[in-house]
């Protein structure tokens, strides 16, 4: 059967205590809702439903590029009544998988179990076992084992409270059959709510089998009401994270402190140190080194490079076989070829740097191009800005650029050139030639002031 998708994402989430709505509180750097959203259209669904409410205009902005249809619930009764604002845009003859806009972790493969044991005689349910069930929804099971009715917390006597198997809310079930039992809900409840576990007993009394389908870990079926439990489903993701990149190859030595806030492709024997922050799309080639505290956003990284501790690398593309940092930092539009050094207290923004080169020491390289083989002394910097305007530096295969240079762009130094130290370079400096430019040295008869 075609499967439709309906994300619940309409809570207020007044416990967060923001201005953000609920859904769109971050989890590994990206709106909990967006978690959700990703995780359904893996499973290749005809459409997405979301129905939203709180915020609404904000979440549908936060997500305007993602590929679903918003359908607004203006006022909140319920779950119930949220599914009853999407149900008419779905044909009768899907199959139809609901699940929540706070409930972030659930796993593409735990959803197709529970969609495997959907079918027009069968309603699915996924269910967890807790140690402290209190404030879920219980599942009660005949003698012989089966499912025929939900009692929520507010509505269950003490016996059903102490049952530790808990309905997530998550359900698949026929579309046709749950337009029908929508249309029956009661909001006669605690709540005064359409609840839509109510289901469940309807669909045994229309002679229907309900399977409830043991998530197989409880993290997965998290949801996040407050602050504390964002911080608790954000643990888990960094757990989860950093054991699919162990089970990978990757060696990670403190998988608790690891945190992976995108997607991260990898060769073989990667080492990854403690508290790396890997975002966007990194890309990690073969035996490639993390030191500890480093931060990589959207960067591809080649075999055998070194990135030692406390760097930071956003939008850049090293070659294989460099050594960044420590306390290095390539800024949008870096490009280093194999072999570069970029050393301590070095930064390199929109730039080029060609094989071999050395950027060792306290040095900004900005909007240039440097040749293969250079030698970029401490304290270099590439003037590229007058206050309107950015301009290029262009540096030759070969040359070395002295300590405490300025090269005042657009400049060009050709290959082989040497610059002397301290120079300020105003003007093309011509290849194989030594350029100077420094003020005559004097010493002077000349006494410090001293405080009276």
């Amino acid at each position: 059967m075609p499967l439709s998708v309906v994300i619940l994402a309409a809570g207020q989430g007044k416990r967060m205590k923001s201005d953000l709505p609920k859904v769109l509180q971050p989890l590994a750097g990206r709106p909990m809702l967006e978690h959700v959203i990703r995780c359904a259209r893996e499973l290749g669904p005809a459409a997405i439903h979301v129905v939203y409410g709180h915020g609404g205009e904000r979440v549908r902005d936060a997500l305007a590029e993602a590929p679903v249809n918003w359908v607004l619930q203006a006022e909140q009764h319920g779950t119930g009544h949220a599914v009853m604002q999407a149900v008419p845009g779905i044909p009768d003859d899907h199959t139809i998988l609901i699940l929540y806009g706070d409930v972030p972790l659930t796993r593409p493969g735990t959803l197709g179990r529970l969609l495997d044991r959907t079918g027009e005689t069968c309603l699915a349910i996924l269910s967890v076992k807790l140690t402290n069930p209190a404030g879920y929804g219980r599942v009660l099971r005949d003698t012989a084992g089966r499912v025929y009715r939900i009692v929520e917390q507010k509505d269950a006597n003490r016996k059903e409270q102490a049952i530790d198997e808990v309905n997530t809310g998550l359900m698949a079930v026929g579309a046709r059959a749950l337009k029908t039992w929508l249309s029956n809900l009661s909001n006669h409840n605690a709540q005064g709510e359409y609840y839509l576990t109510d289901v469940v007993a309807m669909a045994v009394k229309d002679g229907l089998r309900v399977e409830a389908v043991l998530a197989p870990t409880a993290a997965e079926v998290l949801g996040v009401n407050d602050k504390i439990q964002l911080a608790q489903v954000e643990a888990e993701h960094r757990r989860f994270q950093a054991e699919a990149l162990m089970l990978a190859g990757v060696t990670v030595v403190d998988p608790a402190r690891l945190d992976v806030r995108g997607e991260v492709e990898h060769g073989r024997d990667v080492q990854i140190d403690v508290n790396v922050i890997l975002e966007g799309r990194v890309k990690l080639g073969d035996r490639v080194r993390i030191g500890p505290n480093v931060v990589i956003r959207d960067c591809e990284i080649g075999a055998g490079t070194v990135v030692n501790a406390n760097s930071l690398l956003e939008q850049s593309l090293v070659g294989p076989d460099c050594v960044i940092g420590p306390f290095a930092r390539l800024r949008p539009g870096a490009r280093l070829a194999a072999g570069v050094h970029i050393g301590n207290f070095v930064e390199v923004k929109n730039s080029v740097v060609g094989d071999g080169s050395k950027v060792n020491h306290l040095t900004y390289l900005g909007d240039s191009d440097v040749g293969s083989g250079v030698n970029v002394g401490a304290g270099t910097v590439t003037c590229n800005y007058d206050g309107a305007n950015k301009h290029r530096t262009t540096i030759g295969d070969g040359a070395f650029i002295g300590s405490g240079a300025m090269l005042v762009a657009p400049v060009t130094v050709g290959e082989q050139a040497t610059i002397g130290a301290g120079s300020t370079i105003t003007k093309d400096a011509p290849a194989g030639k030594l350029t100077l430019e420094r003020s005559k040295q004097v010493s002077l008869d000349w006494k410090r002031p001293v405080k009276k």
